[in-house]
Formats: structure tokens, sequence, C-alpha cells
């Protein structure tokens, strides 16, 4: 299957953009050249509504004049010299920016490490389809089901190569396969909907499509002739897949550039207590088939397993060379390649679990509101103020006892990571990792 993608050729073709740009001025370059395979088939009512591949290429050279920096990127190479004059032309007359750079020559890897990034099976449009219409069977087939949002299965290959003008050179390839079911419960202006999906980067490590879909159904059933209820103040338990964006503001608040531009509320918490005794979150590049498991960062780096958190308190930023240069500190291998340069981000980040079920912690609160989805993006970097639209169940003496939805949930990060408590339920298939967490006392806006 690697022989889709010629690895050697993008190598150089990234190296001639190199060569190309140091003999025209640059004191400092870099080229990362991005490839891909895709395919996806969409299919509702046991019918194919759409099929789609895509190829694609995409090469930016990004140039180093002193500390003026500027990139071009182009589908096709046919005139490296053409592209790095360009390049070298732009960055002489753009703004000088003192932490701009390649990475320190000393934190570049030769070794790579060896990871499990590429599965070598290949799937075709119709194994693809075969698997979404059977997701969607499957969640037909649940009573109070009435009709399909649609399934999808997709399948996707994809190649990084990373040259530097100061001796690194390296690339990988990684797979991912994908499967979703969307289901509709209800009639009229009563209907409900809800979906569930799995994506891995190997394909034995699938969820059964049947079972994608039967969740998918079940999911849009229980959220049937939904409530509005009362506003208060009440103990809330987020369901894991709703609690990874709690997990994602984290990850922005404690992202480099946002501490170098002070505008994260963590910007002044380093080495203090953020979360409760006991919290652990780890930020793992290796990690086994991960999603966001890589060799090298978008600077040929290497990086190491951080211990975001330890006991509560916070350990590390997340760094690349540019922000770690403006803050005066080591870069830990989390540079991000996009666009016109770096930026740094998280790998696989796991907010670790605790010891106790969700079903027991509902038991130990008696009511409450469990979270099942989340809906709009009221979270302020700057102060932490939190505001979510949600939708979910109360509970009473543990046990779900009402559909609810049209309500807000309310309150600020830093009050809500104190006293946030993880499940044991961890779902550790994505780059973005939690179990169930449960945060007492929040406030609710309903009616």
């Amino acid at each position: 299957m690697a022989d889709i993608i010629d690895q050697s050729e993008l190598e150089r073709r990234a190296g001639q953009l190199v060569d190309a740009a140091r003999k025209a001025g640059a004191d400092a370059c870099d080229a990362v050249a991005v490839t891909g395979v895709s395919l996806a088939v969409d299919v509702r009512d046991g019918k194919v509504e759409e099929t789609d591949r895509a190829e694609g290429d995409d090469v930016t050279l990004r140039v180093f004049v002193g500390n003026r920096t500027a990139s071009v990127s182009a589908n096709r190479i046919d005139d490296p010299a053409a592209l790095a004059e360009r390049a070298v032309a732009m960055a002489r007359v753009t703004p000088e920016d003192p932490f701009a750079g390649l990475a320190d020559q000393d934190l570049l890897l030769n070794r790579f490490p060896e990871l499990e990034l590429l599965d070598p099976s290949e799937m075709d449009a119709a194994r693809l389809a075969d698997r979404a219409r059977e997701a969607e069977a499957a969640g037909l087939s649940v009573s109070g089901v009435s009709k399909s949002g649609g399934a999808s299965a997709s399948w996707r290959l994809a190649g990084v190569v990373l040259v530097t003008s100061h001796g690194f050179s390296g690339s990988y390839l990684s797979s991912r396969h994908g499967i979703s079911m969307t289901a509709v419960a209800g009639e009229g202006t009563g209907m409900e909907r809800d979906y569930d999906f799995d994506s891995q980067t190997f394909f034995e490590d699938m969820e059964d499509p049947a079972l994608i879909g039967r969740r998918a159904g079940e999911r849009a059933v229980r959220r049937l002739n939904p409530k509005k209820i009362s506003t208060r103040t009440a103990n809330v338990l987020y369901e894991s897949r709703a609690a990874r964006s709690l997990l994602s503001h984290f990850a922005g608040a404690v992202n480099g550039a946002s501490i170098a531009r002070k505008t994260s509320f963590l910007k002044d918490r380093m080495g203090q207590q953020v979360f409760g005794a006991g919290i652990r979150i780890v930020d793992d590049p290796f990690k086994p088939r991960g999603g966001a498991t890589r060799p090298f960062d978008g600077e040929g780096t290497g990086a190491e397993v951080l211990n975001m958190v330890e006991d509560g308190i916070l350990k590390h930023w997340f760094l690349d060379g540019a922000t770690a240069r403006e803050l005066g500190l080591r870069p830990n291998g989390r540079a991000h390649r996009g666009g016109a340069g770096t930026s740094p981000g998280s790998t696989n980040l796991t907010f670790m679990p605790g010891e106790t079920s969700p079903e027991d912690m509902m038991r130990d609160m008696g009511s409450g509101l469990l979270v099942s989805d989340l809906i709009g993006h009221g979270v302020n970097g700057v102060t932490g103020d939190y505001s979510r639209g949600a939708a979910g169940f109360w509970f009473e003496n543990g046990e779900i006892v009402q559909a609810v939805s049209e309500i807000t949930i309310a309150g600020n990060l830093t009050d809500m990571f104190a006293r946030m408590v993880p499940a044991s339920d961890l779902d550790a298939r994505y780059s973005t990792a939690t179990p169930s967490i449960m945060i007492e006392g929040l406030a609710i806006a309903g009616d």
C-alpha cells in the first residue's frame, strides 16, 4: 500500500527547494511536502449517495533572511529556482521577527523511533459501502428510530516529508480508517438525532459497524421528548464524548502561543495547583497507534512524553521553537506545521482516569445532569469564562429520568478545573482522550 505514495520523490522535491532557496540568498530554510490519498463513501437508505476519492500534493517552502521570514506553497514545482527566488524576495520586505528561525541544530533528530503509523490494508469503495450499509441497517433496526441520517465509511493514507537547510531530512506515512452513522428518532417536530463513530489507525482496531449503528440509534431514541429544566445549580457529569471539549479548553490554555501573547487564563499558573490532587494529564507523541502519533514534530525535533499536570499541578506549556525563544524556555517538540510556519500544540493528550465508574458517580451524586452534547463555542480564553449550550439527561437517585435540552451550562474554567473528578471509563481511542468527568455545583440556565 505504501507504494501509492513515493516518499523518495517527495524528499527529492523538498530537497530541490531547499537547495534553490540557499542559492537564492536565504540564510536558512525548510520545505515540507504533504501528500495524501483518501476514499469516502456515504450511504443513505441502503444506497450509495456519494463516493469521494481525493489525491493531493502540497509543498511549502519557508525561508529566513536574517530575522525576516516568508513562505510560499505550490501543488506543482515546475521551476524550484523561481519559487525560491519569490520566497526570498518576499522575506526581504517583511517585518523582522526576533524569535523566527529553524529549530536549534542540537535538537534535531537523527534517528527515528519505530512507531505503528501505517496499516498495510487498503480499502476499496465496495468494501467501504458495505461497512456503511451495515452500520446504517443496525441503527434503523433500533426500536423508535424513524429514519437514517446517513452513514459513511472512509480510508486515508498520508505522507509527510520535512527537509531543512541545517541537515534534517525525515518522512513518515500514516493511515486512518473511519466509520459513522447518524440516526433519527421520532416524527415531525418531535424528532431527535444522534450519532456514533469510530476512527482508528489500524483497521483491525475498528469497532464493528453494527455496534456503531446500534449505539447511534439508541442514543437518538433516548433523547426523545426532552424537557427544559428550570434554572438551578446542580452536579454535572460530562459523558466522555462531551468531556473531550473540557480537555481541549485546557490544551488551548497551555499553548505556548497563548502564553506568549498573554491571552490565557492560566498564563501565571505554571507550577501551581490547577486541578485537584491526584489529577494527571499526559501528552504522549508515541502512543501506540494513536491519532496524533508521530516520529518528529513540524521542526524536525524529537519529543518526550510530558506529564502536563501531575497531582493537579501544572508542569509544562506546549512549545515550538519560536514560542520557546519568546518565553526564554527550551522547546519540547510540540511544533505543528501549517500555513506559513509552525505553531505549538498537543499530540495524544489524555486526561487519566479515576477509579469510580460513571454509574457509581451518579448514584453517589443522587441527582444531577448527565451531559451528552454541547453546542456553541462560548469560552473566553483570556478570562476562562465558560458558557455552553447543552443537552443530556436529568437523573434522580442515580437513575436517568428525563431527557433535557435547550439549557446552558455556565462557570469559569479556573474553578471548573479545580473541581473536576474523572471517572474510570477512559475512551483512549482519540488524540484528545478523557473519561467521563464530574463537576459539582455548576450553574444551569433553563426556564
